[in-house]
């Protein structure tokens, strides 16, 4: 299915168009096989990975071929090459030790698939921070040149510690310093939109471990032969954008930088967007009850430092910004906890102005695997995860029901290719693997998914599983089979959700929502109101924070549907969930305007549109009719369409599962397995439909009580039928009457759905059953029907001869001169049916008085 939302285009180099897809369209891979004794049946894992770029296989080899790899250690653990940046264009990176311990710096073009040598130091230096422009003619680069232990030992105290340097690589020409102090420095270059034809320079961002960021306009002069060099013979001209931060986040697709500082009792998080003009805005403010006290500087995306100090790590925030493209803005943050073998983190959803804290009490305590939790965007979820614990998959547009969240352990939470915690997500849907050197596209698996809900035993790992599998998911016939397979399977399993109905608002959400603009935010996606199930080892605390402040004009992409969500929360709390009451209002009204005649030319326009849809029914695909629906019946069904589809498409492949004919029904035998198998889904669907106060597809009740004619005995068929589960139709009525011999068991049949019918079908039907008991049942609604009509009005006249020849049965003789009576004043309730009058009444009635006596009538 579809995301949620509509895609909304974003300009980007075809480099990482790729990168950027869609989650869950990689196909599945089989995983490799589960240790022995896991008593889990053989899969794939959900979280399908990609190797779009890998050092040991993408790089070493084409070092080795050009003599530069001679004294690379290729180890997993080694640390002479490592990824040091990704670019906007897609462009990675890296940097290693040569045969002379020269330090050199590469490029890889994830495109071409092709290397290309940048840079080389005469020194041994540990490259900290590197990025090129978007022309590859600019490179700046930040390293450590000594240690403290170093410069002591050299008697260098007056030399600083670390170097940033911006250098002209085409060609290799002038070198100026940017910063020579003794605190850490990140530099990323600013890219410009695809399109731009000529450049003037470049701009460059520095990221102080001073707690300050800034930005360098770096002007260059065209030479000959695409060659260039900077223009500024003094000191560049540079701008300050952000102080005192604590943390920041790099977002190189979309050119933003998110940062923290410190406010009083809480934390303020801040965005800049930078644009291609060359200017640049504080677009976002919002604040966060996140402790920052004693923290230490953290920025994430400006580079990866292989060694990183780890005790700096433990006393920095493990946070991370995360965007989707259908505006929603979450920031996620692991917690400190104070108790042993559990794990906190907190989930800031800003587009719905909440935030939800999980506490998880991890199954292993071995001290050596606790880490903290590494946090994935995969646009429509976050996924938290602690390698060899858990895997949490959290629905970023529709996360105010847990049951949503995706959250699995043991073997459902394996990633073979991440086994530990040095992982960052650079782009939508990408992980990079920064301890080996390995970036990775990441995709939900729909086969595992799958296998996932067929295997599930909780309610709520079958819910999330359900929804993410429709909603997540681009429609295809193959995924919705499965899916009516799986409901086919376990309506009586599922406890606390209906899966029908589950199945069909979402599916109706995915469907309609791509097609029109903010459609998303009024209609319904989920049949549940609530959730008080449990995950468990899971606990949640939900609290309200205040909804960010955006600052920006007339701005689109992004910023636009970020805008749009935080006004649908302001003006359309409680969330939406799926109420029926002003749907059953309405339909009440339109059912009484009918029956009392005063029908207007609005509700006979949806009389006429549904009869035009209804003559289409047939035609709604391709195949051979397969499940006989009949086109009846009853306008209350007709007044609403967007059911019909879903529930023929439902009927079908149930139809198919148990190999039913699409022959029309007879009833002169009793139905298989199969077909009692089909009523019970079809009673479940009926129910569904009910609890919904959604239309059904003409025909379903006739097909529904064909079936339990078939399949029922006789005390639970009508049982049914009086608790209002089958619908009693002149299709199947009549054919019922008809088809049926008049054996002791079918006339108790044929009588009890006789005496059941409304008065208006029992006239239209009753003429189709040639039986004297039926003859009675007809002259009793008549004399009832007179009587009721007489009343208590005083008979002061007496009584007309009769032309008949009186019977000597007095009481008979006195009922026909009164219904004689009523008859000669006027009232003949049966006026539609010239058969029926006195003379039928006294007829019958003497005919099955003989017949209980078991004497001949002539």
């Amino acid at each position: 299915m579809a995301a949620a939302g509509p895609r909304v285009p974003v300009r980007r180099s075809g480099e990482l168009r790729r990168l950027e897809r869609s989650p869950g369209r990689a196909g599945p891979a089989a995983s490799p096989r589960p240790p022995a004794g896991s008593g889990r049946k053989e899969g794939v894992m959900l979280l399908h990975l990609v190797a779009e770029f890998d050092l040991r296989r993408d790089v070493v080899p084409w070092l080795a071929a050009r003599g530069w790899a001679a004294a690379l250690d290729t180890s997993e653990n080694s640390s002479e090459l490592y990824v040091v940046n990704i670019e906007r264009n897609g462009k990675i990176i890296y940097t290693w030790k040569g045969n002379q311990r020269n330090t050199h710096i590469g490029l890889y073009d994830l495109q071409t698939k092709q290397n290309e040598h940048l840079y080389m130091f005469e020194r041994d230096l540990r490259i900290i921070s590197c990025s090129v422009n978007n022309e590859r003619t600019l490179l700046a680069v930040s390293f450590r040149q000594y240690t403290e232990e170093e410069r002591v030992s050299r008697l260098l105290q007056s030399v600083s510690k670390y170097l940033t340097l911006l250098i002209e690589i085409h060609p290799i020409n002038n070198v100026r310093v940017l910063k020579a102090v003794d605190s850490c420095v990140r530099v990323q270059f600013l890219y410009p939109v695809e399109d731009r034809n000529t450049y003037t320079g470049s701009r460059l961002l520095l990221v102080s471990e001073d707690k300050y960021v800034e930005q360098f306009d770096v002007r260059v002069v065209a030479e000959e032969e695409h060659k260039v060099v900077i223009q500024n013979s003094g000191q560049l001209p540079r701008a300050r954008v952000a102080d005192d931060l604590i943390w920041a986040q790099w977002d190189m697709m979309e050119q933003r930088l998110f940062y923290i500082v410190p406010k009083e009792s809480r934390s303020t998080l801040k965005c800049v967007q930078f644009y291609p003009d060359e200017n640049f805005n504080s677009t976002l403010e919002s604040h966060l009850d996140i402790p920052v006290n004693g923290t230490q500087l953290k920025l994430v995306n400006f580079g990866y430092d292989y060694c990183e100090d780890q005790d700096v790590a433990s006393k920095s925030l493990n946070l991370q910004v995360f965007t989707s493209k259908a505006g929603g803005l979450c920031v996620c943050c692991s917690l400190p906890s104070d108790i042993p073998g559990e794990i906190r983190y907190s989930i800031y959803f800003l587009h719905k102005g909440y935030n939800k804290t999980f506490t998880v009490s991890l199954e292993r305590t071995e001290s050596h695997q606790l880490k903290e939790v590494a946090f994935m965007n995969l646009d429509y979820y976050v996924a938290a995860y602690l390698p060899g614990q858990f895997l949490h998959l959290l629905n970023i547009h529709h996360p105010d029901l847990l049951c949503y969240s995706l959250f699995l352990t043991g073997e459902d939470a394996r990633i073979d290719m991440l086994q530990n915690c040095s992982i960052r997500s650079p782009l939508t849907s990408t992980v990079l693997d920064c301890h080996v050197g390995s970036m990775y596209a990441v995709s939900i698996s729909d086969s595992a998914l799958l296998q996932f809900l067929h295997n599930s035993k909780r309610d709520s790992e079958r819910l999330a599983a359900l929804h993410c599998a429709l909603l997540h998911f681009r429609h295809t016939e193959d995924l919705e089979m499965e899916i009516i397979c799986w409901i086919s399977e376990n309506l009586s399993t599922c406890h606390s959700f209906d899966p029908i109905q589950e199945f069909i608002i979402a599916s109706l959400y995915c469907r309609m929502c791509p097609e029109t603009h903010n459609l998303d935010k009024l209609l319904p996606y989920t049949s549940l109101l609530d959730w008080i199930g449990i995950i468990p080892g899971v606990t949640c605390a939900t609290d309200i924070i205040s909804l960010p402040v955006l600052e920006f004009q007339n701005s689109k992409g992004f910023w636009e549907k970020l805008n749009s969500n935080l006004e649908s929360v302001k003006y359309a709390e409680p969330h939406l969930h799926y109420h029926n009451n002003v749907l059953r209002r309405e339909w009440r009204n339109l059912s009484e305007e009918r029956e009392e005649r005063k029908t207007t030319a609005y509700l006979r326009n949806i009389f006429e549109n549904a009869k035009k849809v209804l003559s289409y029914l047939d035609t709604w695909d391709s195949e051979e009719r397969l499940v006989p629906l009949f086109q009846e019946e009853d306008y209350q069904q007709q007044l609403l369409m967007g059911l019909l589809n879903l529930v023929h498409r439902i009927m079908k492949e149930v139809w198919r599962r148990y190999q039913l004919h699409s022959c029309t029904f007879c009833f002169d035998e009793r139905g298989s397995a199969g077909e009692f198998a089909v009523f019970h889904i079809m009673s479940r669907i009926l129910e569904a439909a009910n609890g919904m106060c959604m239309p059904l597809p003409p025909g379903f009740h006739t097909l529904h009580l064909g079936l339990g004619v078939r399949c029922l005995p006789l005390h639970t068929l009508l049982h049914y039928i009086d608790s209002g589960v089958l619908h009693l139709t002149e299709t199947c009525v009549r054919k019922l009457l008809k088809d049926l011999d008049d054996t002791e068991e079918n006339e108790k049949l044929k009588f009890s759905i006789i005496t059941r019918l409304p008065e208006a079908l029992g006239q239209k039907v009753r003429q189709f059953w040639n039986h004297p008991i039926n003859a009675n049942l007809i002259a009793r609604k008549y004399v009832k029907l007179l009587l009721e009509k007489l009343g208590n009005r005083q008979r002061n006249r007496p009584f007309p001869e009769r032309l008949s020849v009186p019977v000597e049965f007095l009481p008979l003789n006195y009922l026909t001169n009164v219904l004689a009576e009523i008859e000669d004043q006027g009232v003949h309730p049966y006026e539609k049916q010239d058969d029926v009058n006195v003379r039928f009444v006294e007829e019958t009635a003497l005919k099955h008085t003989m017949m209980l006596l078991g004497l001949k009538y002539s």
